[in-house]
């Protein structure tokens, strides 16, 4: 479980960078706290931002479950897409939110992958 708790730290870190740049792009567009809303560029940062958020809630347990019931070296290879699809889901975002589609579906589909393996082992436990 090694691979996967350092894919774990891995993302959130990846998520702690994506709250700097968010901060950065606050002070470069005058977009003054507690606002979320201005420029269309920060925009896109935080909205970026956001989407990660949303995307950990499931990410994590979903890397964990299919680590702990199927194998921990497969899913930290799995959760190593969903990294990188953050960071091209970043860069196509903030350069174009219409082209943010690669980015998703390289985080979305990875996620997808490790729950429903986690879960569909998990059940093959009980029986």
């Amino acid at each position: 479980m090694e691979y996967v708790a350092l894919v774990i730290v891995a993302a959130l870190l990846q998520y702690f960078y994506f709250g700097i740049l968010v901060g950065n792009a606050r002070g470069k567009f005058n977009v003054a706290a507690p606002a979320i809303t201005g420029h269309p560029v920060f925009e896109r940062y935080y909205r970026v931002h956001q989407n990660t958020l949303e995307m950990l809630v499931i990410f994590i347990p979903a890397i964990v479950l299919f680590g702990y019931w199927v194998r921990p070296d497969l899913g930290a290879g799995i959760g190593a897409v969903y990294l990188v699809g953050r960071l091209v889901y970043l860069r196509a975002y903030v350069s174009d939110p219409g082209t943010r589609s690669l980015g998703f579906g390289l985080s979305i589909l990875p996620t997808l992958i490790l729950l429903l393996g986690g879960g569909v082992a998990a059940i093959f436990s009980l029986l």
